[in-house]
This record gives C-alpha cells, sequence and structure tokens, in this order.
C-alpha cells in the first residue's frame, strides 16, 4: 500500500544536514520494511501532477537506483527483488510510470521513460511484460488531446532507452519494425515539432544496433539513410547533432553498407565541418574518424592477406576521399580556443588533428604529399594559430607513413622545432613538445635503421627539453612526455646508452620539476615521476652509480610524506598523489638495482627502512596509494629472498586486509600478484601464512561481490602456493580442485558469448592452467596418486581449449608448461599430456587419431591400477565424446557447473 512520502523526499533535499540524515534514514527503513509499499510511494510520487516537482524527481531518481546499479552483483540483487514483488503491485507501478509519460512536466516525462527502461531491462528477457511495445506504440498515434506532442516525444525518449537497456535478441522483429516506423515517422522532414524529431532521433541513435535486418534489405535501408541524411538538415541544432551521431554509429555498425551513400555523406559532413555550429561540425569530423577506426581494424586484422574475394568488404572510403578530405580537416586546425587547456580541450582543431591522424593511419604514405605544402606554408607565419596548426598537422602524420618516407622529412624538420619550442607563444611550444615525443616514438629506437636522433643532435635536444621542463605546467608536462619516449627509445642499449652522460641532469632536472608549485596543474608532478621511472628502467650498468644515488633521495622523500601537516582535503589529496608516484618509483629503482648481483647489496641495505615506510603508508586510506605501496612491497620480497620472512608477522595484516578489499578490486588485484611474489621468495617459509591466505583465496572465489577480473589471477596464484610449498599443497586440494574445476566449465561456455567475456573467459583458462602447472610441479614425482582423481576432467579441459576457435595463441604456451611440470610426475600422464599439449594444434587427422588410441589406452591403464575411480566410461558421456571426437572440430562442452562454489 502507498504511504505518504512527498515531506520526507523534500526534507532528504533540505539544506540542514540533520533534517537531510533524518528523512535519508526514514526512507532506508521504510524501503527495509516494506519494499513493494516504498517502490509503489515512489511511484505513485512520480505520477502525482499536484506534486511538487522537486520531490516528484527525487521520487523517480529514488525508484530507478532501486531497479539497478552499475556493480553487477547489486545490479542481480536489485532485478532479482523487483521479480520476488507480487503482480498486482507491479502492476500498479508499471500503470503510474505509463500514465507520467503524459505529464506536463518535463522531468518527470524523462525519469519516468528511464525507469520503464529499467523495468524493460528486468522483464523482456524474462518473457514479462510483453504488451510494453504496443502500448507505446499506442501512443504514436492518433492527435489531439489525447496524444498529445509531449506524449509522443516522451514516448518515442523511452522507446530509445529500452533499446539501449535490452538485447538485440529480446525483441521479435516484428517489434523492431514497428519500433523503426514510429521513429522514423517521428524524425520526418514533415514533422513540425522539434522537440519530437529530437527524441525520434536519439531513439533510433539506441535503436540501430536492432536494425540488421532492416539495413540487409536495401529499399528499408535506403529509406532510412534518407531521413538520417535528411535530419542532418533540421533547423534545430539538437536534431542536426543527433543526426550526425546516427550516422557515426551506423559508419561503425553497418560499414559494409555505406557504399552507394559515400558521395552524398562527404558532401553533408563537409558542409557542416565548415559552416555548422561547433557541436554539429565535431560529430560530422567523427564520422571520418570512425570510417579510419573500422578500415585500419580490417588492415590490421587482415594486413597483406587481404583480397578482393574476402569475407570483409574493404572499401577504403579514406583513400577515395583522401584529395577532398585532408584538405577540409586541414582547415580545421586553425580553430583553436585562446588559452585552451590542451588535456581537456575538445573543440574542432582538436577534433580535426585527432582525425587527421587516423586518416594517415589508414593509408600511410599517401597522406604525406597532402600535408607537407601546409606545413611548409604555415610553420613559420606571424599569426601563432598557423604556427600551431602546421606543428599538429607535422605530429598527427608521423604514425602511419613509413620510416623511409618520414626521416627525410623529421631530418629537415627537427632543428626547426627544437627552435620553436623558443616560441612566444605558449599553444606553438605546447604542441611542438607534444611532436617531439612523436617523433622519438615512431622514429627512434634500436628498430630504426636510419636514426633521427643521433649522437651529435642528441646533445642540443637535451639542452632544449631541459630548458623548457621549467616552462609553464602544460608545456613541462610535454617535455616530461618527450624525455620519456626518448629514454624508451634507449631501452636496449646494452651495458652503456647514449643518454648516460646526461642521466644525472635530467633526473635532477625531474625532481625540481615534481617539488615546483605548480606541479598540480596539467598532470605535471605525475608526468615527471613517470619520466623518472622510464629513466630509472631503462638506465644501463654504466650508470648504477646514479641510481644508487637517487635511492635515499627518494626515501627521504616518502618518509618527509608521512608527517606532512594536513590543514585540509587538498592537502590530503596531494599527499596521496605524491605517495603513491614515490612508492612507484621505489618500485622501479628496486627492480633495476635488485636485479644485478653487482648492485643488489644497495636494496638489502635499505630494506629494513623502505618496509617500515611501506607499512606506515598502510595507514592510508587511499587505494591508490595502497596499490603502489604493495607492487614495491612485492618488488622488494623478490630481491630480498627468503629473508623477507621477518617482515611478515607485521606485514601480513596489511596482506589480508589488500586481499578483503572488495570494493576496491584493484588492490585485491594486486595484492594477490603480491602473495605470488611473496610465494616465490620465501618458498617453503610461507606455509605458516598459508592457511589464511588460502581460506580468502577460496572467500574470493567464492564471493559474487568481488570484481570478476581478480578471479584468474587467484588461480595463478594457486599455482605460486603450490610451487612454494610443495607435496604440503594436498591439504588444500579438496577445497582448490572444486573451484578450478567449476571455473573450467565456466569458461568452455566462450563459444556462445561476447568479444568481453571471451576475453575474461581465455585470462580464466590461463590462471587454470598456471594453478595446475604449479601443483604438479610442487608435488614433482612425490605424490603422483594427489591428482589420479582428477585425471579425466583436466584432460576434458584441455580438449575444451582445443576445441574452442576462441582460444588465445598464448593458451598453447601455458599447455607446454603444464606438460613440462608433468614430466615430473614419473609416468605416463606425462608422455600422454605431453603429446596432447604440443601435438593438438597441428596434427593431421590421421595422428589425432593415433592420439585418440594412446589416450584411451591411458585412461584403461590407470583404471587397471586404480589411480582413478572404477568408472564405466559409458556412464561419463562428456568423456566418452572427448576419446571418440579428438579430431572434431566442434564439441559443445557441458554446461552443467561442477562441484564446488565457484561463483564467475
Amino acid at each position: 500500500m502507498a504511504l505518504e512520502v512527498t515531506q520526507i523526499l523534500l526534507n532528504a533535499q533540505s539544506p540542514d544536514g540533520s533534517v537531510r540524515k533524518q528523512a535519508e534514514e526514514s526512507l532506508k527503513q521504510f524501503q527495509e520494511q516494506n519494499a513493494a509499499g516504498f517502490l509503489l510511494s515512489l511511484a505513485h510520487e512520480l505520477a502525482n501532477n499536484d506534486k511538487p516537482a522537486e520531490s516528484r524527481r527525487l521520487a523517480g531518481l529514488v525508484l530507478k537506483n532501486s531497479l539497478d546499479a552499475k556493480d553487477a552483483a547489486r545490479k542481480a540483487e536489485l532485478a532479482q527483488a523487483w521479480t520476488a514483488l507480487n503482480e498486482s503491485v507491479k502492476g500498479q507501478i508499471k500503470s503510474a510510470l505509463m500514465s507520467t509519460l503524459s505529464s506536463n512536466i518535463i522531468d518527470a516525462r524523462h525519469t519516468s521513460s528511464q525507469v520503464i527502461a529499467k523495468v524493460s531491462a528486468i522483464e523482456l528477457p524474462q518473457g514479462q511484460w510483453p504488451e510494453l511495445i504496443g502500448i507505446l506504440l499506442a501512443n504514436m498515434s492518433g492527435t489531439g488531446a489525447e496524444h498529445p506532442a509531449h506524449l509522443k516525444q516522451a514516448t518515442l525518449e523511452t522507446l530509445g532507452y529500452v533499446c539501449e537497456e535490452v538485447s538485440a535478441n529480446v525483441l521479435a522483429q516484428d517489434q523492431v519494425n514497428a519500433i523503426l516506423t514510429a521513429v522514423v515517422q517521428g524524425m520526418n522532414i514533415a514533422e513540425t515539432n522539434n522537440d519530437i524529431r529530437l527524441a525520434a532521433t536519439q531513439a533510433l541513435y539506441n535503436a540501430l544496433g536492432f536494425a540488421h535486418s532492416n539495413f540487409e534489405n536495401s529499399m528499408e535501408r535506403d529509406y532510412l539513410m534518407r531521413v538520417v541524411c535528411e535530419a542532418t538538415q533540421c533547423p534545430d541544432k539538437r536534431v542536426r547533432q543527433a543526426a550526425f551521431e546516427c550516422l557515426v554509429s551506423i559508419s561503425s555498425t553497418y560499414y559494409e553498407k555505406l557504399a552507394p551513400y559515400m558521395q552524398d555523406v562527404f558532401a553533408i559532413t563537409s558542409k557542416a565541418v565548415r559552416e555548422d555550429e561547433e557541436p554539429v561540425a565535431l560529430q560530422a569530423i567523427e564520422f571520418w574518424s570512425s570510417i579510419c577506426d573500422e578500415e585500419i581494424e580490417i588492415q590490421e586484422e587482415y594486413g597483406s592477406d587481404f583480397t578482393g574475394d574476402s569475407e570483409v568488404q574493404y572499401f577504403k572510403f579514406v583513400k577515395q576521399a583522401l584529395p577532398a578530405l585532408v584538405p577540409l580537416l586541414l582547415e580545421t586546425l586553425t580553430k583553436q580556443e585562446e588559452d585552451q587547456d590542451q588535456e581537456d580541450a575538445w573543440n574542432l582543431a582538436m577534433a580535426g588533428g585527432t582525425c587527421l591522424g587516423l586518416v594517415a593511419r589508414a593509408v600511410g604514405d599517401d597522406i604525406v604529399p597532402l600535408v607537407v605544402p601546409y606545413v611548409q606554408d604555415n610553420i613559420a607565419k606571424p599569426d601563432w594559430r598557423c604556427r600551431e596548426a602546421a606543428t599538429y598537422a607535422f605530429g598527427s602524420i608521423l604514425e602511419g607513413p613509413s620510416v623511409e618516407q618520414l626521416t627525410p622529412l623529421v631530418n629537415h624538420a627537427l632543428a626547426f622545432m627544437l627552435n620553436a619550442m623558443k616560441d612566444e607563444n605558449n599553444q606553438v611550444k605546447d604542441t611542438t613538445a607534444w611532436t617531439l615525443g612523436r617523433i622519438f616514438e615512431f622514429l627512434h629506437g634500436p628498430n630504426i635503421e636510419v636514426p633521427v636522433i643521433t649522437p651529435n643532435n642528441l646533445p642540443q635536444i637535451l639542452a632544449v627539453l631541459l630548458e623548457k621542463i621549467s616552462d609553464s605546467p602544460n608545456v613541462a608536462e610535454k617535455v616530461c612526455g618527450a624525455l620519456y619516449l626518448l629514454a624508451q627509445g634507449y631501452e636496449d642499449s646494452g651495458s652503456s646508452s647514449p643518454l648516460s652522460p646526461f642521466l644525472q641532469s635530467i633526473i635532477q632536472a625531474l625532481l625540481v620539476t615534481t617539488d615546483r608549485e605548480d606541479a598540480g596543474d596539467s598532470r605535471l608532478r605525475a608526468s615527471a615521476y613517470e619520466t623518472l621511472n622510464e629513466i630509472v628502467r631503462c638506465s644501463t650498468e654504466d650508470t648504477a652509480p646514479v641510481i644508487a644515488q637517487l635511492l635515499p633521495v627518494i626515501m627521504q622523500k616518502l618518509n618527509s610524506t608521512l608527517d606532512m601537516q594536513l590543514n585540509s582535503s587538498d592537502d590530503r589529496e596531494k599527499q596521496n598523489e605524491v605517495q603513491a608516484l614515490l612508492c612507484g618509483v621505489l618500485q622501479v629503482i628496486v627492480q633495476k638495482l635488485g636485479s644485478s648481483e653487482a648492485t643488489k647489496h644497495v636494496i638489502l641495505q635499505c630494506a629494513d627502512q623502505m618496509m617500515a615506510m611501506f607499512l606506515r603508508i598502510f595507514a592510508s586510506r587511499n587505494a591508490t596509494v595502497h596499490e603502489e605501496a604493495m607492487l614495491a612491497i612485492g618488488a622488494l620480497a623478490y630481491v630480498t629472498g627468503s629473508d623477507f620472512s621477518k617482515y611478515m608477522q607485521e606485514f601480513y595484516q596489511y596482506l589480508q586486509m589488500g586481499l578483503q578489499n572488495f570494493e576496491e578490486y584493484q588492490v585485491c588485484s594486486i595484492t594477490v600478484g603480491v602473495v605470488g611474489d611473496i610465494c616465490r621468495a620465501l618458498d617453503e617459509k610461507i606455509l605458516p601464512y598459508c592457511d589464511g591466505i588460502m581460506a580468502q583465496l577460496l572467500q574470493n572465489l567464492s564471493s559474487n561481490q568481488l570484481h570478476r577480473s581478480v578471479k584468474p589471477p587467484i588461480f595463478s596464484c594457486f599455482g605460486d602456493i603450490a610451487l612454494a610449498i610443495g607435496e604440503q599443497f594436498a591439504r588444500y586440494l579438496a577445497m582448490a580442485m572444486p573451484m578450478l574445476q567449476g571455473a573450467a566449465q565456466l569458461s568452455a561456455q566462450a563459444v556462445s558469448q561476447d568479444e568481453e567475456m571471451i576475453e575474461y573467459y581465455n585470462q580464466l583458462r590461463i590462471g587454470i592452467l598456471e594453478a595446475y602447472s604449479g601443483i604438479f610441479q610442487g608435488f614433482k614425482n612425490k605424490r603422483p596418486d594427489l591428482m589420479a582423481p582428477y585425471a579425466l576432467h583436466i584432460l576434458q579441459f584441455l580438449e575444451s581449449i582445443y576445441v574452442d576457435t576462441y582460444r588465445y595463441i598464448t593458451l598453447l604456451d601455458e599447455l607446454l608448461k603444464l606438460s613440462k611440470s608433468l614430466v615430473l610426475q614419473g609416468n605416463l600422464v606425462s608422455l600422454v599430456l605431453i603429446l596432447f599439449c604440443t601435438s593438438l594444434f597441428s596434427l593431421s587427422s590421421g595422428m589425432r587419431l593415433l592420439l585418440k588410441l594412446l589416450l584411451e589406452f591411458w585412461v584403461i591403464w590407470l583404471i587397471h591400477l586404480d589411480q582413478v575411480p572404477q568408472v564405466s566410461l559409458r556412464t561419463q558421456p562428456s568423456t566418452r565424446v572427448f576419446l571418440i571426437h579428438v579430431s572434431s572440430p566442434m564439441i559443445n562442452p557441458s554446461k552443467k557447473r561442477l562441484t564446488g562454489h565457484w561463483q564467475p
């Protein structure tokens, strides 16, 4: 039963904190005691035109948040709670929501549209609320007082939100056709109400993913494209922008259908770029950026193997449009904003330059003769806009064309660029520093046959960069980026680097930069520390003393942050940032000096002091600081080896805290990795802590609250623990193996999932294989009987990888590692699995048949020796399928979950 909640909702927005808190508690208590009445009261509040706009708005927001959440587990809970409600209550709520669409208050209509879509996302996939689409479409027919314009607008908005929320396979094709018909009628040039046209155009944007069948029909496709193109000419700027957004979506979703329309689309987009308002022009440019993305992806996937009869159509739209498209984009580059923040700015100049860079990647050398004359004509003009635009154009085309094409140009331009770093205009210097970084990124390094950076010009380059690192924050930040990429190009220099004589000066300049008063602007402090990390990482043996001298400096800086006076939230934020950055530097220094026996002692001498600081840092509640401190501790554990055990008693509590941090799951993930580092450092000395660690890891795997990305590393961690403690891992097999089996069964579902899930399942498989590899190697030949009961399952898991066309190629590497670990078992298991892992990917059908016989013999042999349970193969269908169909290209693994409480 609905209750009066108006005053509570108004109080929940009160400026008086105590009143607001009391109202929030009342709402929470109402929801917990009577969820159905709570939702019904909110729906009635939203639907009641006599209620204040403020209470209606909040009622709708709370109602929406009661149906959906960003967190997947919470989202599932809310959906389940809605499904469990009484059908009568749900019917009343939905009726109130539908009636609100005719409200005269735009906020109420808008919120109701969103809530209806959230309900549809729960009910439509379950076959519930089948009348929804019909009711909405009925609102679009008819005229007069019963079907006012604002009802049609709200209905179109609702249809758009519904299409955004539900999957394309949820709606029947006749429903899709009816939605598209209503939408295009609303977009039609005959519609005089621009609010309706806007809502219809936005709805089409969300509905395009449902229109695959319609785009296959040339007549329907022609009509849809005509309506969209007409909408780009609407007098209302909002409609034009939305229409171009539709074109952008079409360009990526239906690229292969665009050929007949490209001439008209080019005319429309070029007119918009040159003449329309900026929001519209930006979307017109985005259309061509999207086309570039599609064609770059085709080139990267097929490369030189692409032929005209390929299944994927490649029209080379960008290349065909090049003579007209490049001049169009170059025109935009002089439309900069005064004193724009280069990090956050997004205007015509930025969009045009970005698109120009994508064009360069799509067409390669063909762009160079079209851009170079523009650069030559504008680079020295008195107008700073022309100089900046020319520099931006040059930097934008440095990725895509061949090194042979670019090297002469860069050699000719480099001295000019260095001189341009002294330009009187800040934006010219900013873009020049960015362009220098692009030169270092793409034309500098061990793979460049004719180097652009030579011993002759390196001193001048560094002199300019180290001078300009003291410039304004945005310029200094780009200089840091250039130094980063310059150092990266010398990464594989051997025992000495051309950068070595300058290393001390570079490090000193970066340290000074981190202490600037304005280092918080333009990410300057973070960029300086990140560059310092790269300088250390790429340093060579001859500069080890310089890096050793840097260690106490960084430690002193970190120690000083521990006792900082914090007078404001800004002070706390700065402390967290600096601590995280300094921990990152210490991690890199520990890895660098610890990797050589000649310098390892430097780390060992400072280990106690560093560990003490890291432990104090955990008093901070900032996730980023915890992540960086954990990573530094992992590096320290690797270097100190078994001596790290003296820190474990005090550190163990923070290790557990990290593993329990479900909310900030990145911290949890990094902590799992650090557990592996510590296992490799301590070996059997980790044993006293394993019960607690394994219990927490198993709890994490069972939880549906923890982000799924953390779970594959947990399986890898099982392998690290097993390697460290050897046969002692037997005590955890009964708990760990069901988890591994459940995860393996889940990973077999990758054949029917989207790309994101395929990525996850492959990561899961790698984690499982690393776990098995570690377990087998840990047991060695001491306890070959322990894994025998799981032999058939492991073989099924390996075969599921083989038959899956979506597997990573790197999974073969993990299979090989598992095979090598099985050699240590010293029996026929090793031989057969070695054959399996190394051969299945390339065997002929005859050889697969031979392998199948070997596998069948192996299973019979194990049964004969009582190494596996005496089970008839005919009662194990999935096993029997595996033994018979080793050569089959497709097997559908059982979707039944195995034992254990694995939560994906």
